[in-house]
């Protein structure tokens, strides 16, 4: 047995994990009860832990194929998706939809349908993904692709339809390792919601200070963004477009203690930081790295939560009542003093599917150091996000209610019901599943 657990540290468990190199030690893994696929636990909660059977698909890490007139790539599952951009940034790709963590394995990218800055103009991860081979139940592999119903259900499907194994996806072509960044201060959430509905950059996402009250509700640094060409680098760095400097390693080496995270400790830091975003505030040219993966430079970064680990609170409002719904969120945030240093807004477009997160409106993230009060007042905002006809996002969850979810999300009743009629429940599950009774 293995002790386990999401990035976030909270919950943890016990698991049986099982390490397969081959689809054939995947298919001898599914023959000893419910298992879930793990990629590189990177989800925060427990959608990626199963006591009876947790299959780490790491070693399932090839490049199979790629297509340089189309950007296509071909893949195990266990590929990281910065191993992705470090084969293939230098001959001019760069991954059309990444989140904030480039240490997230495809088959993970997959499952979750992870979005990015970019998913008002660009989608979602799946709207990426050109095929799917999938292991079934029985052990049969099942290639699909869009339009299939096995592929719907797969993309944004947390890993219960079966254990994804390989798969194609489609890169972006880019002209440098280079984003020209553009940092715009905001005095409250009317404000940014202004920017982020004007801009036509390719990527926008908002730091915002979640302990701000009254008339600076809100305030935020609304930072967009675009793949700078060749041309508008300057004349040092266009001989090499896609050389970057090695960014700094920094590791937290402890478990913060509890009394460091409090409302003051809090409010002092965002305080800070968003006066010296004003400061700083304007265009800049910014590394890929230090843009889309700034928290990927400390190591071990979930420690300062401290050893209770942390939870994440995300959901996403529909267009229509997000303003009213993220002024409800923040205010309850701010009330109860349960701040948080890493609160990101952004802006989501339409999107269409079976069990994937985004729908149009915003979204808003927020980490909170696991204790009674936290959780509290997760179910508080839960309640707000569930007047406002939001929904959560299963990939940071470790803690919603099923009856809560249930009542979020009414196509979760349509997942549940499709993975019995498969024969699917009884051989794929997590703890996230089993919690949620899908």
């Amino acid at each position: 047995m293995t002790r386990l657990s999401g990035w976030g540290r909270y919950p943890v468990a016990d698991c049986t994990v099982t390490a397969p190199r081959t689809a054939e030690e995947v298919a001898g893994a599914l023959t000893t009860g419910p298992v879930i696929a793990r990629g590189n636990g990177r989800s925060y909660g427990d959608p990626a832990m199963q006591p009876a059977g947790t299959l780490d698909m790491r070693r399932m890490a090839r490049m199979i194929a790629f297509d340089a007139d189309t950007g296509v790539l071909e893949a195990e599952a266990g590929v990281l998706l910065g191993d992705v951009i470090a084969a293939f940034l230098p001959r001019g790709w760069f991954p059309a939809v990444t989140p904030g963590t480039k240490l997230v394995t495809l088959g993970g990218c997959i499952a979750s349908d992870v979005h990015g800055k970019n998913h008002r103009r660009d989608g979602s991860f799946g709207a990426h993904v050109v095929w799917i081979d999938v292991m079934g139940a029985d052990g049969s592999v099942a290639r699909c692709a869009p339009g299939d119903e096995l592929f719907a259900w797969t993309v944004g499907g947390m890993g219960l339809t079966g254990v994804i194994l390989r798969c194609a996806i489609r890169l972006r072509r880019v002209e440098s390792g280079w984003i020209a960044q553009e940092t715009t201060p905001a005095r409250d959430l009317s404000a940014a919601m202004e920017i982020f509905e004007a801009t036509q950059a390719t990527y926008s996402v908002a730091w915002f200070d979640c302990l701000a009250t009254g008339a600076d509700l809100g305030r935020s640094l609304v930072i967009t963004g675009e793949h700078a060409a060749r041309g508008d680098l300057p004349s040092e760095k266009r001989s090499r477009p896609f050389h970057v400097p090695a960014r700094s390693r920094r590791r937290v080496p402890v478990d913060a203690p509890a009394f460091a995270l409090n409302r003051y400790s809090i409010r002092a830091f965002n305080g800070l930081y968003y006066w010296n975003g004003r400061r700083g505030a304007g265009k800049a040219l910014v590394d890929w790295d230090s843009c889309f993966y700034p928290l990927d430079a400390i190591h071990d970064w979930n420690r300062i939560y401290g050893r209770p680990g942390f939870a994440q609170f995300q959901c996403v409002i529909p267009l229509a009542a997000a303003k009213e719904g993220l002024t409800a969120l923040l205010e309850a945030i701010s009330a109860s003093g349960q701040g948080s240093f890493l609160a990101v807004l952004k802006r989501l477009g339409a999107q269409d599917s079976r069990m994937s997160f985004p729908m149009e409106g915003y979204t808003l993230a927020l980490d909170f150091p696991v204790s009674p009060a936290t959780l509290s007042l997760m179910e508080r905002l839960d309640a707000i996000t569930l007047d406002h006809g939001g929904r959560l996002y299963l990939a940071k969850d470790s803690r919603v209610r099923a009856e809560t979810f249930r009542r979020m999300d009414p196509r979760a009743a349509a997942f549940a019901a499709m993975r019995t009629g498969e024969g699917l429940a009884d051989h794929f599950a997590s703890l996230q599943s089993e919690r949620l009774k899908l």
